[in-house]
């Protein structure tokens, strides 16, 4: 099962998790511009965490076999701060970058006016650079908010296919599925999707347009739900190539609309498998690699 996780906060887990999701099939990630659990108080903070965003976490990632790539943009919840609106000047540095596949995550998180104001800014960016956009529903109101969404997009006159609408459940598919957005679910330990959950949806709407993923950040999450849900579809029926198509060929066709991908395999991490089938996970990372001098080994062996 190869597996890409098309959105995932890997700035907020170990390097055991880049371990573990080699070993589960995971060959290739998407990192969104994210907040940090706790307000940012400066532009600098947001230039510091998108210089890591495509620079040591892009070498990290690599380091346990694994191609990283990041979206870039002001995520709603800091749309409503005044100190961080300044980061809108910032981002076309960044989205012009390799790596970056996507503008993101933009949207709504209480559905303010400023957040409109931002939402639409940021739009107006990706179709200035021909980037994708990763779009973020509010948690709260998400039926609504998820329709004021498709609003601003129509609007916008960026086309749906550039867009992927993520966070949905059993309510909103439907709404953007219409639309013809790309369609994101986030399959969580206890909020969210839950893999039985998803493999329901996937029953009724098909794999066209969908995209999986784990949404892994420093709350109570799990890199390895994209495997599961792939498990999860094969125990009720669905074929492999049907799961290869959602956990690998749909992202791998939406982020290809950025022309960055890259996706060869890892320079040492040659394809091995175990006795049971599964993918061997990858030997530490060899010492004296390093990013700007800093390595992931410590101790003796830097």
């Amino acid at each position: 099962m190869r597996i890409f996780d098309p959105h995932i906060h890997m700035s907020a887990r170990t390097t055991n998790d880049y371990a573990a999701m080699y070993a589960a099939g995971v060959r290739a990630v998407v990192e969104p511009a994210f907040w940090l659990g706790q307000p940012r108080t400066n532009v600098g903070s947001f230039v510091d965490y998108f210089d890591g965003l495509i620079g040591w976490e892009r070498f990290r990632a690599a380091q346990y076999g694994i191609r990283h790539h990041a979206t870039i943009g002001l995520n709603p919840k800091e749309a409503n701060d005044p100190r961080c609106r300044e980061v809108l000047a910032v981002l076309p540095r960044y989205l012009a970058k390799d790596g970056v596949v996507a503008v993101g995550e933009l949207g709504y998180d209480s559905m303010t006016p400023e957040e409109d104001e931002v939402f639409v800014a940021q739009l107006a960016l990706a179709r200035e650079f021909e980037l994708p956009a990763m779009v973020h529903t509010p948690h709260r109101d998400k039926a609504a908010g998820t329709l004021r969404t498709l609003d601003v997009i129509r609007d916008a006159g960026i086309a749906p296919e550039l867009v992927v609408v993520d966070h949905l459940n059993e309510t909103t598919v439907a709404a953007v599925a219409d639309s013809g957005c790309w369609m994101g679910f986030s399959i969580y330990p206890d909020t969210k999707m839950d893999e039985a959950r998803m493999v329901a949806i996937l029953r009724e709407h098909g794999t066209e347009r969908m995209l999986v993923n784990s949404a892994a950040d420093w709350g109570n999450s799990d890199p390895l739900k994209t495997r599961k849900t792939g498990q999860a579809m094969l125990d009720a029926g669905f074929t492999d190539d049907e799961v290869d198509a959602l956990l690998w060929r749909n992202p791998v066709a939406f982020y290809g609309q950025s022309g960055r991908l890259h996706l060869d395999p890892v320079p040492g991490f040659e394809e091995a498998a175990d006795a049971s089938g599964a993918a061997a996970a990858p030997a530490v990372p060899a010492a004296g690699v390093t990013f700007e001098g800093n390595s992931v080994l410590r101790g003796a062996r830097v």
